[in-house]
């Protein structure tokens, strides 16, 4: 047994010890913070550090005799390897596997008690949790915070200052933005809005932060009312220049714990969105306080990007594109050479082809890159104790995206090393042929976006094939690369929310993977654009943003159809056109090579 594993199975017996001095008789530590943030400040990574899985989603659960790791497709190859000997068990999250909720209230006897820190809780979660426990009068406790009581060398939170989003990318001003919100509030009756979801909050007030790794956010809450809006947030990241700004939106601004004792203030009605509001920051409202619970109007307004958002997306894309050419360029000149090459460099190659771009500021999630059987690992990460070396014959996924005061970026594509197979090669065609199928559908605006996801599917499950994640998410401009509403999948519930619109950004991604042998992932982010206005009502289509080529050696050209063939040389020559002033030496020629028509 190694250290790592000695340590995890001694805080989970810490844990455990903690459990049974205050009768807890289950303990529930989900991936979560104040704010439901996907990716958590070290603060917030309790259940990764007492459980080793570092996956950006999953749930804990630890009675006396169990300890559960819940997670989704996308870990399930990774989990096993981090959980392996610490005497937590993966329980994957499947449509018809029992959820945490409903395996403690299956598995507790009647009258138990469990513990979660409700500061990490969201509403929806908590009513979801009371619901399964009713019938076992199960108590659910979310003010005992028995993670902070072992944690004792916690990090502290972050202090990264904040800054503007440069004005020459802005095109709303954050009075008009509170207008729009207030608007909405109005028409669902509310006299006050909540606010702790992290992009929402700085979308409003055109800031930007550092205080979650690749998303551009800073740790804080937003309350408005009609007349009133306040900032909470350490009040050290903020210089006398954006207090004034602040100021003059008619924003003010107070301590970030601050938010606990203001919500106690608040009034008549209350609009928060219940899957992004912890019970803990509402823990002092008034009984009295009507609530009305709707998903954030700053969710629905920042997610249609304005033509000039757009405009400034598609600069973002032309730079990103320059950038992946001189990477790849790079990339296969090192491997021609014999150059030991590994899936760290490729992490490093790309940071600092895009450094070089204008506007940019980082990546927008870790680099995947993942050689041969990696690649199968859907949310694979190298590290420096565990990484592949790009050498023999194989399959390279990456699966890359950066941060620009002007756009986020988020590609995957395939590369290859030495020999690839015809069983690879037919992988790889049929995946492209998911993503020309999802990449020339035109759809009606107003649909639930997952109803699209089977345009891709199908050109798998033909063939026997699927995938366990989702065809795409929706893209922030300037912001996070995952983004709310829209997600394409067949997975996802349809709500009144989750629909396509106009001027939405989306990932169109299907993948394949083969547990131990190779994944492959072809991915870009699309706009949505007017296709058809017919007595039938306005339809929509996707325009591509990205500008990188498809490796087309490692396709079947004769499993494509005509169709399918024109959508890939038309691509490939806009592609060519747009970045070939942009690109000079190696990476033009590059560039030139790979768009050729097939």
């Amino acid at each position: 047994m190694n250290d790592s594993v000695q340590i995890r199975r001694e805080r989970l017996a810490a844990a455990r010890a903690l459990m049974a001095a205050h009768g807890v008789d289950a303990l529930i530590i989900p991936s979560a913070d104040p704010h439901m943030s996907e990716y958590l400040p070290v603060y917030w990574q309790g259940r990764a550090w007492l459980s080793g899985f570092t996956g950006s989603v999953g749930t804990l659960v630890i009675t006396q005799d169990f300890a559960g790791l819940w997670t989704d497709s996308r870990y399930w190859v990774q989990a096993p390897m981090q959980l392996e000997g610490t005497g937590i068990e993966l329980q994957k999250m499947q449509r018809h596997s029992p959820s945490h909720s409903a395996f403690l209230a299956e598995r507790l006897p009647a009258g138990a008690t469990v513990a979660i820190d409700g500061a990490v809780l969201s509403v929806n979660d908590c009513d979801t949790l009371k619901a399964a426990f009713a019938d076992k009068n199960i108590q659910l406790v979310t003010t005992l915070d028995l993670l902070a009581q072992i944690w004792t060398d916690r990090p502290t939170l972050p202090a990264e200052p904040i800054y503007e989003h440069p004005s020459q990318f802005v095109d709303t001003t954050a009075t008009e933005k509170l207008a729009k919100v207030r608007a909405a509030m109005a028409e669902k009756g509310a006299t006050a809005h909540l606010i702790s979801s992290l992009d929402d909050v700085a979308w409003l007030v055109n800031l930007r932060g550092s205080d979650v790794e690749y998303n551009p956010v800073f740790l804080s809450h937003l309350l408005i009312t009609a007349d009133t809006a306040t900032l909470f947030v350490d009040q050290n990241k903020l210089n006398d220049e954006i207090k004034q700004g602040l100021a003059n939106a008619g924003i003010a601004t107070a301590d970030y714990v601050a938010v606990i004792d203001a919500v106690a203030g608040v009034q008549g009605t209350l609009l928060i969105d219940p899957s992004r509001m912890a019970v803990g920051t509402l823990v002092k409202l008034s009984h009295d306080v009507t609530t009305v619970y709707a998903i954030n109007p700053s969710t629905l307004l920042k997610a249609i990007k304005s033509d000039a958002d757009i405009e400034h997306i598609r600069e973002a894309m032309r730079q990103d594109g320059a950038a992946l050419c001189e990477f790849f360029s790079e990339f296969e000149a090192k491997l021609a050479k014999g150059e030991k090459v590994t899936e760290l460099d490729v992490d490093r190659m790309l940071n600092e082809a895009r450094s070089r771009q204008p506007h940019h500021i980082s990546p927008s999630f870790g680099t995947i890159a993942g050689y041969r059987g990696n690649g199968a690992i859907v949310h694979y990460s190298a590290t420096e104790d565990n990484f592949a070396t790009i050498e023999g014959d194989g399959l390279l996924l990456i699966d890359s995206g950066a941060q620009y005061y002007n756009g986020t970026t988020d590609i995957t594509r395939m590369a290859s090393c030495g020999i690839v197979s015809d069983d690879e090669k037919r992988d790889v065609t049929y995946v492209l042929k998911a993503h020309i199928g999802l990449a020339n559908a035109h759809f009606p605006e107003g649909l639930p976006s997952g109803q699209i996801d089977v345009l891709a599917r199908i050109h798998l499950w033909q063939q026997g094939l699927d995938y366990g994640h989702g065809t795409g998410h929706g893209v922030g401009y300037f912001m996070n690369v995952h983004e709310g509403p829209q997600v394409i999948s067949v997975h996802a519930p349809a709500t009144a929310e989750r629909v396509l619109k106009r001027g939405m950004i989306t990932t169109n991604e299907p993948g394949l993977y083969r547990e131990g042998k190779w994944g492959i992932r072809l991915e870009n982010c699309v706009v949505h654009v007017p296709a058809h206005e017919t007595e039938f009502g306005t339809f929509l289509k996707f325009d591509d943003l990205t500008l990188c080529p498809f490796d087309t050696r490692l396709i079947l050209p004769e499993l494509l159809t005509t169709e399918e063939k024109a959508w890939l040389n038309s691509y490939h020559q806009r592609v060519h056109d747009e970045l070939i002033d942009r690109v000079s030496g190696d990476a033009k020629a590059w560039l030139i090579e790979r768009t050729k028509a097939v």
